[in-house]
């Protein structure tokens, strides 16, 4: 007599079947991505593989492209519908870490494909605010440009304008970017949380350019 398996079973059986090809399917895709294996990416992405599946940190494909600076597997990754706001277990998102590092290509698309000006990372700050701090000038363009606001104030009591002087060693990248703040309406009056105005702060580290920007654009 034929064994018979009972509908229920076959049924889960195929499910956890199909789970476990979703898994590898969703594992190569960021194995692909880790390697830097554009072929590989594209063929994954046209076989149905999670565009945003999850690693273990909760990053997906197209922030460890991010990550990396992978450009064209960024591309691909962001023109295939990857949610560039999508945050990992660190909060950070593909926008968010090309703002901060300063990735300004894949920034971009970034910003053409949605991205969250009003987001922020694990320190209450916006994009804007670590590219200050690390003297992307270009970086820094383009999300003033994009319409970040320049006045966000971070957990740290600091804004974009703050972190550029207070965490810099005040040179020309950071006389440029304090300069773009300037110019796109950022207060030079507004303190941290202890009361210290920017222009004290870079007076207090002897950055002369910048604190002449600063009074110039009548800074106290």
């Amino acid at each position: 007599m034929a064994w018979r398996i009972p509908f229920k079973t076959a049924v889960l059986t195929l499910g956890l079947i199909v789970a476990s090809s979703t898994m590898a399917a969703e594992k190569s895709l960021l194995d692909a991505v880790r390697a830097g294996q554009l072929p590989q990416v594209e063929q994954l992405l046209a076989k149905g593989a999670d565009r945003d599946a999850r690693a273990i940190d909760g990053s997906t494909p197209l922030l460890l492209a991010t990550e990396a600076n992978r450009v064209d597997i960024a591309r691909v990754l962001i023109e295939a519908g990857a949610d560039v706001n999508r945050k990992n277990l660190m909060q950070d998102s593909p926008y968010l870490l090309a703002g901060a590092s300063g990735h300004t290509e894949i920034l971009a698309m970034t910003l053409a494909h949605g991205a969250d000006l009003k987001s922020t990372n694990r320190y209450g700050g916006t994009a804007l605010i670590p590219a200050c701090e690390r003297g992307h000038v270009q970086t820094v363009r383009l999300l003033i440009d994009a319409g970040v606001d320049v006045n966000h104030v971070n957990r740290l009591g600091w804004t974009g304008l703050m972190e550029a002087i207070v965490l810099s060693d005040g040179g020309p990248p950071h006389q440029q970017i304090v300069a773009l703040l300037i110019a796109a309406g950022a207060d030079v009056n507004l303190p941290d949380r202890n009361g210290v105005s920017p222009l004290q702060q870079a007076q207090k580290r002897g950055q002369v350019a910048i604190a002449k920007l600063l009074k110039e654009a009548g800074a106290q």
